[in-house]
């Protein structure tokens, strides 16, 4: 059990280790970094195991979500860091003349704070951890208490391979986390939803500890598909997705909107897309389910309220925990189950006037924005153009979720969906603090700062300003 004094040594401990500068040697992180991914290969099974005991994901769903994506990220790191913590060199300007070089110096925060959530336990911790990591933090990982088994494991795993002054992990209920919250760290990053968002946000002010906050949105997902789309291949990206970890997927449509003209067409392509890839989802070993009973019974309760426009799946099995996935047809714009995001594989289909198009935007840009956005559409330059003026997390244009696997790209959200943001240079930069450091000289410095202002000199010197500062 954790105390607060349990904790507060924790932090004192791994404060203490920053201090000695050996996270600041890039060789050190890389071989940190090396550690994690020998891991990831010497623990596959148990990861895998504990991923199917948690969430009853297959093999092939667990290693694709929290094992190959990690490797990746970590690849990229060790490819990439030399060149990211390399400090930046500038032209100070003629303005600090002589003093014409800047340095700026890419310094870790110091002792980080990591809550992760249970849907993706090991990508959405060892992910963020590898950010930490390059960018020369400790960390401190409070595991998600929901994902009992896969918290065993990445416990397990960090007391392997690191110290506790380096890195360690916490587990525990919300009141650990809140004991956490309450102890002054230099970086906090949460993911998880809008409502313990605002929650970490208010603890982390206590100290003015900077946040990254990667969260669900308030609103959902919208996925948009226009008339002239595919159809059959929207429908069988949709519902691979859909399907993915039970709808469990911060990133995952949360409600799609279907010009009128192929509405029909598309829930009946969706209908033969779900049979076609897990026809009796709730008894293959291969459909995951979802977390816990509450959020069995959330799911139950929401589809209970629309049963009677329940067009597909509405069924699951309290004894498994696994919900069907389910289309609900037609389901108006201000209704409640497209206001907020629904974690599970509910999916309320909308159906608008392709002439309406704009007035659907303005209604989706008028709620809180979303962590992803994805339009289906032949009409590329359209759906550029929304892409650009609207905002959201990130998103696909005929494409589902890959957004998440580019390298190189940011993942982050924007208002109600998150700050910050991380994978590859970005996760680096957002637990770095860049330091601008100018080299003076004592020869040959002007006068032009210094009084008198008035008089001659002070007319020469505003010549030289305008001059300089421009």
């Amino acid at each position: 059990m954790y105390d607060e004094n349990t904790i507060k040594e924790i932090v004192d401990n791994q404060r203490k280790y920053f201090k000695t500068k050996a996270t600041l040697d890039i060789d050190f992180r890389k071989k940190q970094l090396k550690k994690l991914k020998k891991a990831l290969a010497d623990y596959e099974k148990e990861i895998l195991e504990a991923l199917r005991l948690d969430l009853g994901r297959s093999d092939v769903e667990a290693f694709f979500c929290d094992i190959g994506t990690v490797i990746m990220e970590i690849n990229e790191a060790l490819k990439g860091l030399k060149k990211w913590a390399k400090p930046e060199k500038l032209y100070s300007g003629m303005t600090c003349f002589p003093s014409l070089i800047t340095r700026i110096y890419k310094m870790p925060y110091g002792v980080s704070l990591i809550i992760s959530p249970y849907n993706f336990p090991f990508l959405l911790t060892f992910g963020v951890l590898i950010a930490a990591i390059a960018a020369g933090n400790t960390a401190v990982i409070k595991a998600s208490s929901k994902s009992v088994n896969s918290t065993r494991v990445i416990k397990k795993i960090i007391a392997d391979i690191y110290e506790p002054e380096y890195v360690t992990v916490i587990d525990g209920d919300h009141k650990v986390a809140d004991l956490c919250l309450a102890q002054r760290f230099d970086k906090i990053f949460y993911t998880g939803s809008a409502k313990v968002g605002r929650h970490v946000m208010k603890c982390a002010a206590e100290n003015l500890t900077p946040v990254a906050l990667e969260l669900g949105g308030e609103n959902g997902n919208w996925c948009i598909i226009r008339k002239d789309a595919d159809i059959n291949d929207a429908a069988r990206k949709i519902a691979f997705f859909k399907m993915l970890n039970s709808g469990q997927v911060c990133i995952n449509i949360n409600q799609v909107a279907v010009a009128s003209a192929i509405a029909d067409e598309f829930v009946e392509s969706l209908k033969k897309q779900f049979d076609s890839q897990l026809p009796d989802a709730i008894n293959d070993e291969n459909y995951p389910r979802l977390i816990n009973r509450r959020a069995y019974d959330i799911c139950v309760n929401e589809a209970l309220e629309y049963q009677d426009r329940i067009v597909y799946g509405g069924f699951g099995d309290e004894k498994t925990l696994k919900y069907s996935p389910t289309i609900i047809y037609p389901v108006d714009i201000n209704e409640n189950i497209v206001k907020h995001e629904l974690f599970n594989p509910l999916l309320p289909v909308v159906v608008y006037e392709e002439e309406n198009i704009d007035d659907l935007l303005a209604t989706i840009a008028e709620r809180e924005h979303g962590l992803a956005l994805y339009l289906f559409t032949k009409d590329i330059p359209w759906a550029n153009r929304v892409m650009s003026t609207q905002q959201f997390g990130g998103g696909c244009i005929n494409e589902v979720c890959l957004q998440l696997l580019v390298k190189g790209a940011p993942f982050n959200g924007t208002g109600h969906s998150g700050m910050g943001a991380y994978h590859g240079k970005w996760g680096f930069d957002e637990f770095t603090h860049p330091q601008t450091v100018l080299q003076g000289y004592s020869r040959f410095n002007l006068p032009l700062r210094e009084h008198p202002y008035s008089g001659k000199i002070g007319r020469i010197k505003m010549k030289l300003l305008r001059l300089f500062e421009r």
